[in-house]
């Protein structure tokens, strides 16, 4: 055996380590000081599925509620600009930007949402995006959920990000 820590074989990529936790696997928030301000974009996706008749009020803004994707639009963004007071190690940041887009697929009787969010800063802002897909499809449920409790939130996931150190990254597979 060699006097290395792998086992024989072929390469495995260590996984990066977690920047919220010290030396000692204590919980902290990441200083980012010494970053220098880049413009920074991430791009979010989600979607909720519903049974036909529910997706039908939705589609036709005839919910009892209201226009249910205005609604959700605005709480979309709601959620992007305040993630730092739900997610405990999230910087606040100065977000320049959010853009939500709902699009509704009638054959599989679901909406999908997209968050776009921007700043510059020192850190990115994937975390608003995905907090603003995550709280758009809630909202959908919050005002649907007399007539479909069983309403599912699936596919919730960074699409892409650019700016920053580490540059673009993109999902792969189709988004």
């Amino acid at each position: 055996m060699s006097l290395s820590d792998d086992p024989p074989g072929p390469a495995v990529p260590r996984p990066a380590a977690l920047t919220h936790f010290d030396a000692s696997g204590q919980a902290h928030m990441v200083d980012v000081g010494a970053k220098r301000p880049t413009h920074r974009v991430a791009l979010a996706e989600g979607f909720i599925a519903m049974q036909p008749a529910t997706f039908a009020l939705v589609a036709g803004g005839r919910a009892a509620k209201g226009d249910v994707l205005a609604v959700a639009r605005i709480a979309a963004i709601q959620g992007a600009k305040r993630t730092a007071e739900l997610v405990p190690l999230c910087h606040p940041l100065p977000i320049t930007r959010v853009a939500v887009d709902f699009e509704l697929d009638p054959a599989a009787s679901r909406v999908r949402c997209t968050a776009q969010v921007e700043t510059v800063g020192v850190t990115g802002v994937e975390m608003e995006a995905l907090t603003a897909v995550q709280v758009g499809l809630l909202t959908i449920y919050d005002m649907c959920k007399a007539v479909d409790r069983g309403m599912v939130m699936q596919g919730i996931r960074v699409l892409e990000k650019r700016g920053g150190k580490s540059g673009e990254w993109r999902a792969p597979g189709p988004g």
